[in-house]
């Protein structure tokens, strides 16, 4: 800050922490911009990654509401890369349309970028789960989030990561214990609907997303027949077979369900 005028220490004087979620939202409100980049903690962005995003994002209207997202390298502490594509290993694919990023995030805030017009819709942080995933969520909803096929950092893993890259060792702690992975996909499941709910105050949504949104929400709430015929007809599920499976038995059976 002292070399340079363009950078800005925002909460120099309080110094408080206010978590992850409110510390991008203080940011994108704290000034107005064209286009607003989220950096944390100590990734690494590659030499390209500003400018492949924001040709990208030059072919879209600045009033429609944008988020452009890229996929990541997954490295150690060292740098050294420990998986060349984070999104295929964690999620098979990129999420780029409403249905899919109800149920699942893609998106990591390091690599993605919002414009103006997502940003101003931008208007509450109560029941979001995370900056990245809502904002994925308000963009599909809203307007159009678009994927770039292509690494835009070096993402550390290592155990101070908040969410971090989904690594065997973690996927084996947590199924070694089944009930406690049982109630953390109801945590998940219920959270993402308290997410989605958020959506239904935006005023320009159209009439086929905000049923799609409704019968998300409320999918609980409905008997066993209408749980079956919601998640095929409005395609409720996860980006890979065995989540999916999980998550749909979830669903209609509601084994295990309790008010989170």
């Amino acid at each position: 800050m002292a070399n340079d005028e363009r950078i800005k220490f925002i909460n120099e004087d309080n110094r408080e922490n206010f978590g992850v979620i409110k510390n991008f939202y203080t940011l994108v409100h704290y000034e107005a911009a064209d286009y607003y980049f989220f950096s944390d903690q100590d990734d690494v962005w590659l030499p390209e990654k500003m400018m492949t995003m924001l040709n990208e994002a030059k072919q879209y209207p600045v009033d429609q509401s944008l988020m452009v997202y890229m996929d990541l390298s997954v490295v150690d502490e060292n740098l050294s890369v420990i998986n060349p594509s984070m999104i295929r290993s964690q999620s098979g694919h990129a999420n780029i349309s409403l249905c899919p990023e109800l149920t699942e995030n893609t998106v990591t805030g390091g690599v993605s970028m919002i414009n103006h017009t997502l940003a101003q819709k931008w208007d509450k942080t109560d029941s979001i789960i995370m900056h990245d995933w809502y904002l994925a969520l308000l963009a599909t909803a809203t307007g159009r989030l678009v994927y770039i096929d292509q690494p835009g950092e070096l993402y550390r893993q290592h155990d101070a990561n908040v969410l971090g890259a989904r690594t065997l060792n973690k996927r084996i702690k947590k199924w070694l214990n089944p009930l406690q992975a049982v109630n953390k996909y109801w945590e998940l499941i219920v959270n993402s609907q308290k997410q989605a709910a958020i959506l239904l105050n935006q005023a320009d949504l159209s009439d086929e997303y905000r049923e799609i949104i409704e019968k998300y929400v409320g999918i609980l709430n409905q008997t066993t027949m209408n749980r079956i015929k919601y998640l095929k007809k409005y395609e409720f599920k996860k980006n890979k077979l065995f989540h999916t499976i999980v998550f749909k038995t979830l669903v209609v059976t509601k084994l295990g369900y309790t008010n989170h």
